[in-house]
């Protein structure tokens, strides 16, 4: 295996590099198909260096890439080394993931924790790296000795081992979602237009004016309140131009909509109570009411 002091840069287009992302390390990796699964997850965080130690199969293989699924690109661009001292020689900043507490005096980090410290360090124009042990061991207590922070992820105490993908994904997750800058909350409206004050106002109106026709804000003492309520709930839907004419068309076809006991809309929109010839005979059934 052959040694590198740097590792080839990200593909052109992209806004990620070895220097802008912590560098993926898997150390003595065991299955081709594992070190696959790690690459398509370091590709959904966008990390785009991936560093392997001793691996046991061709991480080009056949299984890798398949398991990759599209993240071919980071197993091409992957180096490896004989020794996890040699894959970060040129690091500042070294984790260490484990689920096992080691008999080492170590800061000890969450992967949401840490990532802030990774993104600060990258910002002081350090290189960071994670160490990520093997399957069916974990890091070896030397590799970890390497480390300045272990990271934990705090999971069910009972059953807390991952697999190499998952781990890389849990912190490489936290590490992306420390940079994205979004609300908690986000109304998807597709395209569609929110409904201003003044389309609301309208509809408002047009819903008081038929509860006040139909009775149901009969009492003058409560339907202040009542009115409050009812703007206060449509104006918490956060309403699109689309939803608030189809509200219109509901409350109208309420009142004006063809049924026995609706007055009839005669042409040209005037509404009419029902011709006494048109009214259904007493026995006639549903259907014959048409």
């Amino acid at each position: 295996m052959v040694s590198s002091d740097t590792a080839p840069p990200a593909p052109a287009g992209t806004d990620t590099g070895p220097d802008a992302a912590p560098i993926v390390v898997l150390v003595r990796p065991q299955l081709a198909e594992n070190v696959g699964t790690a690459a398509r997850a370091m590709m959904n965080c966008a990390l785009p260096e991936l560093r392997l130690v001793a691996p046991r199969e061709d991480w080009l293989s056949e299984k890798a890439v398949a398991a990759a699924s599209g993240a071919e690109s980071v197993l091409r661009r992957a180096h490896a080394y004989d020794s996890t001292e040699a894959a970060l020689a040129d690091c500042h900043r070294v984790y260490a993931t484990t689920a096992r507490r080691r008999d080492l005096i170590k800061p000890l980090t969450t992967p949401r924790h840490g990532a802030a410290a990774m993104r600060a360090g990258l910002a002081a124009g350090q290189r960071v790296a994670v160490l990520f042990g093997p399957e069916r061991t974990g890091l070896a207590n030397d590799d970890v000795a390497l480390a300045d922070t272990i990271v934990e992820v705090p999971l069910n105490p009972a059953h807390s081992s991952l697999n190499l993908a998952q781990a890389v994904l849990l912190v490489g997750y936290e590490w992306f979602q420390a940079g994205v800058d979004r609300p908690p909350v986000e109304l998807v409206t597709n395209g569609a237009e929110p409904a201003d004050r003044a389309m609301l106002m309208t509809f408002f109106r047009h819903l008081e004016g038929e509860l006040d026709a139909c009775g149901f804000l009969r009492h003058p003492e409560k339907r202040p309140g009542m009115v409050r309520n009812l703007r206060a709930l449509f104006q918490r839907a956060e309403l699109t131009v689309p939803e608030v004419r189809t509200l219109h068309g509901v409350v109208k076809e309420l009142r004006w909509g063809r049924r026995p006991d609706r007055p009839r809309r005669i042409e040209g929109g005037v509404p009419a109570d029902w011709a006494a010839d048109e009214s259904p005979a007493p026995d006639s059934t549903p259907e014959e009411r048409g």
